[in-house]
């Protein structure tokens, strides 16, 4: 079908190629991506049978004004040829399959830049097995850049740059300034070649490198099928795409381009690389994993249980003196007296108290009760420290280790030996984060322990009544004023 436009390297000549690939020693590689080697194959399954003669897509010459636009076929033909050979049943489903095929370059509509299947009159055309991406292409910016300036030098209306083509032009021209000449010389021969062809397969073959070129380098805000995931490519050990010229390009050049680093060579891991990274996937294992029924309703729980100090969701109470006459929120904060919704925040968890002022008092008041203050008293100076003019830190850091660590300590915490270690260490050379390893092991302390009992004393839940019936009282005499009024 395409005879006079494939080109003579075309994966499609024969089964020489499919041996090729056995035995190159990148199939490797490639076997690690078999999911995306298995996608490539159904789609060109699904392209041959499209081109078919008896049961394949027609495709024909439509006689345009002075012109003619060959080898094209509309969108609503492949659509209608899913469903009927494809055992697809609903367009939406046929219109994204062929979308996809579009985006990975299989066939392409041959007056726009972005790769999309529309259910129209839109005509399309097949690209060359040459272009697919099963040949595993990786164009340099060098080759990217003799297309443009050849694409300038035709005087076509269709050949025009894009926007963003031009901007890429001029961008890749200050990345290679001096090799432009180079360039320039390499997009006037393949202009000069070009203009050798026949006019119909030179219309047919501008179509399919522009479409190639739309794949690898799409228009902006379009999906890039080509595009690598990051990680996973830092995960393997050797490269999964073979980098290659398009247009036959020298190394030289390649090897200067500013935009392109050369891949380092494939060496077998060590022994203690590979021990390393058994461990790590031992790790791996061994981490704790939550099912997303779990995440969700943990979720919904945070959610509901904060609803009420959202003042989106929930009309808060005392109201908001800047929206309303009442002046009870002011009236509560020169007290000091922390509110029944304040003192009920306590009870979520230790963060709650530790960063409310009134929080952190009442429970340093209870700690003092029991004689165990000096773990909330080190966290608080720690925090404390974190805070402090740089000058004065070292100062500060010896005195926070006189007081609660140095042997002797008038207000000795308990941590482990590992923490203790550590935090002596960092202090002969004080920093801010000198304590960060204790201030952690207390923490963890205080959450177990004190905090729990903190809930459970008699001093928080009379503090939580005492603000329910101050909160009832205040109704009652509210009530009564309005009923006066």
């Amino acid at each position: 079908m395409f005879s006079s436009v494939e080109d003579p390297h075309s994966p499609r000549e024969g089964g020489k190629d499919h041996a090729a690939l056995k035995a190159d020693p990148r199939a490797d590689s490639l076997r690690v991506h078999c999911f995306l080697c298995l996608c490539f194959l159904q789609m060109e399954d699904i392209i041959a049978r499209m081109q078919e003669e008896k049961n394949g897509i027609p495709i024909r010459t439509v006689k345009s004004f002075l012109s003619k636009i060959p080898s094209v076929f509309s969108g609503s033909d492949i659509v209608q040829w899913m469903i009927k050979n494809l055992n697809i049943e609903d367009q939406v489903e046929a219109l994204h399959l062929g979308t996809l095929m579009a985006a990975h370059g299989y066939f392409f509509p041959i007056s726009d830049h972005v790769l999309t299947l529309k259910d129209d009159g839109t005509f399309y055309r097949f690209q060359t097995p040459y272009f697919w991406p099963s040949n595993c292409w990786e164009p340099e910016n060098t080759d990217y850049a003799v297309y443009l300036c050849k694409r300038t030098m035709q005087n076509k209306a269709r050949l025009e740059l894009a926007d963003y083509e031009a901007e890429s032009l001029a961008r890749l021209q200050r990345a290679f300034a001096r090799k432009w000449e180079f360039i320039f010389m390499q997009a006037e021969a393949q202009a000069k070649v070009d203009k050798k062809r026949d006019k119909i397969e030179r219309k047919i073959l501008d179509s399919q490198e522009r479409a190639f070129w739309d794949v690898h380098r799409p228009v902006p805000g379009c999906v890039n099928t080509t595009e690598a995931d990051i990680k996973k490519s830092s995960r393997m050990k050797q490269p999964h795409k073979t980098r290659k010229s398009v247009y036959g390009l020298q190394n030289d050049i390649r090897s200067h381009s500013p935009t392109h680093t050369t891949t380092p060579e494939v060496r077998e891991p060590t022994a203690e690389e590979l021990q390393e990274q058994i461990q790590y996937w031992q790790a791996q294992l061994d981490r704790h994993r939550l099912k997303m029924s779990k995440v969700a309703e943990s979720l919904l729980a945070y959610t509901e249980q904060y609803m009420e100090y959202d003042p989106f969701l929930t009309s808060p109470d005392p109201s908001n003196p800047w929206i309303s006459d009442d002046t009870t929120l002011w009236e509560l904060e020169a007290s000091k007296e922390p509110g029944q919704q304040r003192v009920k925040r306590w009870g979520f968890g230790i963060d709650e108290v530790l960063k409310d002022p009134v929080g952190r008092e009442q429970f340093l008041k209870f700690l003092e009760s029991e004689f165990s203050s000096e773990n909330l008293r080190f966290w608080l100076a720690v925090q404390e420290l974190k805070k402090r003019p740089i000058r004065e830190v070292p100062t500060r850091v010896q005195e926070i280790w006189q007081e609660f660590l140095a042997p002797g300590a008038p207000s000795a915490i308990n941590v482990d030996s590992k923490s203790y270690d550590k935090t002596t260490q960092n202090v002969k050379d004080p920093g801010r984060y000198a304590f960060e390893d204790a201030q952690e092991h207390i923490y963890k302390l205080m959450k177990s322990d004190s905090y729990s009992r903190f809930i459970r004393s008699s001093a928080y839940q009379e503090l939580l009544q005492a603000k329910k019936k101050v909160k009832h009282s205040m109704k009652m005499v509210t009530g009564f004023h309005n009923l006066l009024n």
